[in-house]
Protein backbone atom coordinates (compact mmCIF):
# COMPACT_ATOMS: atom_id res chain seq x y z
CA UNK A 1 0.00 0.00 0.00
CA UNK A 2 1.27 3.22 -0.89
CA UNK A 3 2.42 6.25 1.51
CA UNK A 4 -0.27 9.28 1.92
CA UNK A 5 0.61 12.72 3.17
CA UNK A 6 -0.36 13.12 6.76
CA UNK A 7 -2.11 16.07 8.51
CA UNK A 8 -1.86 17.07 12.25
CA UNK A 9 -4.94 15.17 14.14
CA UNK A 10 -8.13 16.98 14.61
CA UNK A 11 -10.27 14.21 15.58
CA UNK A 12 -10.11 11.02 16.96
CA UNK A 13 -11.87 7.92 15.90
CA UNK A 14 -12.46 5.03 18.58
CA UNK A 15 -13.49 1.44 17.52
CA UNK A 16 -15.77 0.43 20.61
CA UNK A 17 -15.80 -2.56 21.56
CA UNK A 18 -12.38 -4.04 22.73
CA UNK A 19 -11.33 -0.13 22.72
CA UNK A 20 -13.56 1.85 24.60
CA UNK A 21 -15.68 -1.23 26.14
CA UNK A 22 -14.07 -4.54 27.05
CA UNK A 23 -17.05 -6.46 25.94
CA UNK A 24 -15.54 -8.44 23.21
CA UNK A 25 -14.53 -11.69 25.95
CA UNK A 26 -18.44 -11.68 26.90
CA UNK A 27 -19.85 -11.73 22.90
CA UNK A 28 -16.69 -14.08 22.18
CA UNK A 29 -18.00 -16.50 24.83
CA UNK A 30 -21.47 -16.20 23.90
CA UNK A 31 -20.82 -17.23 20.21
CA UNK A 32 -18.43 -19.93 20.97
CA UNK A 33 -21.06 -21.32 23.07
CA UNK A 34 -24.08 -21.08 20.93
CA UNK A 35 -22.69 -21.47 17.35
CA UNK A 36 -20.98 -24.57 18.47
CA UNK A 37 -23.88 -26.26 20.21
CA UNK A 38 -26.06 -25.72 16.92
CA UNK A 39 -23.45 -26.99 14.49
CA UNK A 40 -21.15 -24.10 13.42
CA UNK A 41 -17.62 -25.27 15.42
CA UNK A 42 -15.92 -22.65 16.91
CA UNK A 43 -13.77 -22.02 19.84
CA UNK A 44 -13.32 -18.86 21.49
CA UNK A 45 -9.95 -18.53 19.92
CA UNK A 46 -11.37 -19.16 16.45
CA UNK A 47 -13.59 -15.89 16.82
CA UNK A 48 -10.78 -14.21 18.65
CA UNK A 49 -8.54 -14.47 15.57
CA UNK A 50 -10.91 -14.29 12.61
CA UNK A 51 -14.22 -12.20 13.23
CA UNK A 52 -13.27 -9.64 15.78
CA UNK A 53 -13.37 -6.52 14.00
CA UNK A 54 -15.98 -7.42 10.97
CA UNK A 55 -19.86 -6.21 11.19
CA UNK A 56 -22.22 -9.10 12.40
CA UNK A 57 -23.82 -9.47 9.01
CA UNK A 58 -20.18 -9.88 7.28
CA UNK A 59 -19.50 -12.26 10.32
CA UNK A 60 -22.45 -14.51 9.60
CA UNK A 61 -22.11 -14.66 5.81
CA UNK A 62 -19.25 -16.15 5.83
CA UNK A 63 -19.93 -18.47 8.45
CA UNK A 64 -23.24 -19.63 6.17
CA UNK A 65 -20.26 -19.77 2.93
CA UNK A 66 -17.81 -22.38 5.56
CA UNK A 67 -20.91 -24.49 6.74
CA UNK A 68 -22.57 -24.35 3.33
CA UNK A 69 -25.46 -22.96 5.29
CA UNK A 70 -26.64 -20.35 7.09
CA UNK A 71 -26.74 -19.94 10.44
CA UNK A 72 -30.41 -19.75 11.64
CA UNK A 73 -32.61 -16.17 12.24
CA UNK A 74 -33.44 -17.36 15.61
CA UNK A 75 -29.43 -18.37 16.49
CA UNK A 76 -28.50 -15.36 15.25
CA UNK A 77 -31.08 -13.38 17.16
CA UNK A 78 -30.21 -15.04 20.20
CA UNK A 79 -26.73 -14.50 20.40
CA UNK A 80 -27.12 -10.99 20.15
CA UNK A 81 -30.16 -10.54 22.73
CA UNK A 82 -27.85 -12.91 25.53
CA UNK A 83 -24.32 -10.86 24.73
CA UNK A 84 -26.53 -7.76 25.20
CA UNK A 85 -28.48 -9.07 28.19
CA UNK A 86 -25.03 -9.37 29.73
CA UNK A 87 -23.76 -6.32 29.60
CA UNK A 88 -25.47 -4.78 32.96
CA UNK A 89 -23.78 -7.07 34.87
CA UNK A 90 -20.53 -7.63 33.14
CA UNK A 91 -19.66 -4.90 30.99
CA UNK A 92 -16.87 -2.81 31.96
CA UNK A 93 -14.92 -0.18 30.03
CA UNK A 94 -11.55 -0.62 29.24
CA UNK A 95 -9.03 -0.12 32.55
CA UNK A 96 -7.72 3.59 30.95
CA UNK A 97 -9.97 4.97 29.08
CA UNK A 98 -11.88 6.96 31.26
CA UNK A 99 -8.85 8.48 32.17
CA UNK A 100 -8.14 8.92 28.37
CA UNK A 101 -11.28 10.87 27.11
CA UNK A 102 -11.13 12.84 30.37
CA UNK A 103 -7.65 14.27 29.43
CA UNK A 104 -7.78 14.12 25.97
CA UNK A 105 -8.38 17.55 24.14
CA UNK A 106 -9.07 16.68 20.55
CA UNK A 107 -12.29 16.21 18.86
CA UNK A 108 -13.56 12.37 19.47
CA UNK A 109 -16.44 10.27 18.01
CA UNK A 110 -17.05 6.05 17.54
CA UNK A 111 -17.26 3.94 14.44
CA UNK A 112 -18.38 0.46 14.91
CA UNK A 113 -18.77 -2.71 13.40
CA UNK A 114 -21.80 -3.09 15.73
CA UNK A 115 -24.97 -1.64 15.10
CA UNK A 116 -26.51 1.55 17.03
CA UNK A 117 -28.54 0.14 19.99
CA UNK A 118 -25.05 -1.65 21.27
CA UNK A 119 -23.15 1.08 20.85
CA UNK A 120 -25.88 2.88 22.84
CA UNK A 121 -25.98 0.62 25.46
CA UNK A 122 -21.99 -0.16 26.05
CA UNK A 123 -21.69 3.66 26.51
CA UNK A 124 -24.61 3.72 28.94
CA UNK A 125 -23.39 0.96 30.98
CA UNK A 126 -20.07 2.11 31.32
CA UNK A 127 -21.24 5.51 31.86
CA UNK A 128 -18.53 6.76 28.55
CA UNK A 129 -21.44 7.90 27.00
CA UNK A 130 -21.24 11.43 28.84
CA UNK A 131 -18.08 11.63 26.72
CA UNK A 132 -19.95 11.54 23.31
CA UNK A 133 -22.26 13.34 21.63
CA UNK A 134 -25.48 11.62 19.78
CA UNK A 135 -24.12 12.46 16.28
CA UNK A 136 -20.71 11.64 17.21
CA UNK A 137 -21.44 7.36 16.88
CA UNK A 138 -21.42 6.00 13.98
CA UNK A 139 -22.41 2.28 12.70
CA UNK A 140 -21.44 -0.30 10.18
CA UNK A 141 -25.72 -0.13 9.26
CA UNK A 142 -24.81 3.36 8.52
CA UNK A 143 -22.48 1.89 4.70
CA UNK A 144 -22.89 -0.70 2.43
CA UNK A 145 -19.55 -1.87 3.41
CA UNK A 146 -18.25 -2.94 6.72
CA UNK A 147 -14.86 -3.02 7.80
CA UNK A 148 -12.34 -4.01 6.51
CA UNK A 149 -13.83 -1.68 4.05
CA UNK A 150 -13.01 2.16 4.51
CA UNK A 151 -16.65 3.19 4.26
CA UNK A 152 -17.66 3.35 7.71
CA UNK A 153 -14.22 5.37 8.59
CA UNK A 154 -14.91 7.63 5.45
CA UNK A 155 -18.64 8.05 6.69
CA UNK A 156 -17.30 9.50 9.85
CA UNK A 157 -15.16 11.84 8.56
CA UNK A 158 -17.58 13.71 5.87
CA UNK A 159 -20.09 13.73 8.51
CA UNK A 160 -18.20 15.46 10.75
CA UNK A 161 -16.52 17.72 8.28
CA UNK A 162 -12.88 17.08 8.72
CA UNK A 163 -10.10 15.61 5.64
CA UNK A 164 -9.58 11.99 6.14
CA UNK A 165 -5.85 12.81 6.79
CA UNK A 166 -6.60 14.58 9.95
CA UNK A 167 -8.49 11.30 11.73
CA UNK A 168 -6.63 9.13 13.92
CA UNK A 169 -8.09 5.86 14.43
CA UNK A 170 -7.76 3.72 17.34
CA UNK A 171 -8.62 0.21 16.46
CA UNK A 172 -7.90 -3.44 18.44
CA UNK A 173 -8.75 -5.87 14.89
CA UNK A 174 -6.72 -6.35 11.69
CA UNK A 175 -10.02 -5.72 10.04
CA UNK A 176 -10.31 -2.27 11.66
CA UNK A 177 -6.58 -1.52 11.17
CA UNK A 178 -7.18 -2.27 7.38
CA UNK A 179 -9.89 -0.16 7.37
CA UNK A 180 -8.29 3.00 8.57
CA UNK A 181 -5.35 2.22 6.41
CA UNK A 182 -7.69 2.28 3.20
CA UNK A 183 -9.78 5.68 4.33
CA UNK A 184 -5.78 7.37 4.39
CA UNK A 185 -6.09 7.32 7.95
CA UNK A 186 -3.38 7.17 10.62
CA UNK A 187 -4.09 3.93 13.05
CA UNK A 188 -2.95 3.32 16.29
CA UNK A 189 -3.46 -0.88 16.91
CA UNK A 190 -4.52 -1.18 20.71
CA UNK A 191 -3.97 -4.09 22.71
CA UNK A 192 -5.82 -3.03 26.33
CA UNK A 193 -8.93 -5.34 26.01
CA UNK A 194 -9.32 -8.76 27.66
CA UNK A 195 -9.85 -10.38 24.75
CA UNK A 196 -6.13 -9.66 22.95
CA UNK A 197 -4.14 -12.71 22.17
CA UNK A 198 -0.21 -12.50 22.23
CA UNK A 199 -0.27 -12.86 18.39
CA UNK A 200 -2.57 -9.86 17.87
CA UNK A 201 -0.05 -7.46 18.63
CA UNK A 202 2.03 -8.95 14.99
CA UNK A 203 -0.71 -8.80 13.19
CA UNK A 204 -1.82 -5.46 13.91
CA UNK A 205 1.32 -4.46 12.87
CA UNK A 206 0.79 -6.67 9.30
CA UNK A 207 -2.06 -5.03 8.61
CA UNK A 208 -0.61 -1.64 8.73
CA UNK A 209 -0.60 -0.02 12.46
CA UNK A 210 1.29 3.11 12.55
CA UNK A 211 1.97 2.65 16.01
CA UNK A 212 0.48 -0.07 18.84
CA UNK A 213 -0.57 1.20 22.20
CA UNK A 214 -1.14 -1.66 25.29
CA UNK A 215 -2.47 0.85 27.25
CA UNK A 216 -4.34 4.19 26.94
CA UNK A 217 -2.05 6.37 28.50
CA UNK A 218 0.49 5.09 25.18
CA UNK A 219 -2.83 6.88 23.51
CA UNK A 220 -2.58 9.98 25.24
CA UNK A 221 1.11 10.13 25.33
CA UNK A 222 1.37 9.79 21.29
CA UNK A 223 -1.62 12.77 20.71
Amino acid sequence: MGTFVRMATEVVIFDCDGVLVDSEVIAIEVEAELLTAAGFALTVDDIADRFVGLSYRDMMAELASEFGRPVPDELDGRIQSETLASFPDRLRAVVGVEALLEQMQLARCVASSSDLDRIRLSLAVTALDRFFEADDLFSAQMVDNGKPAPDLFLHAAAKLGVDPRSCLVIEDSPHGVQAARRAEMPVIGFLGGGHARPSLHDRLVAAGADHIANHPQQILDHL
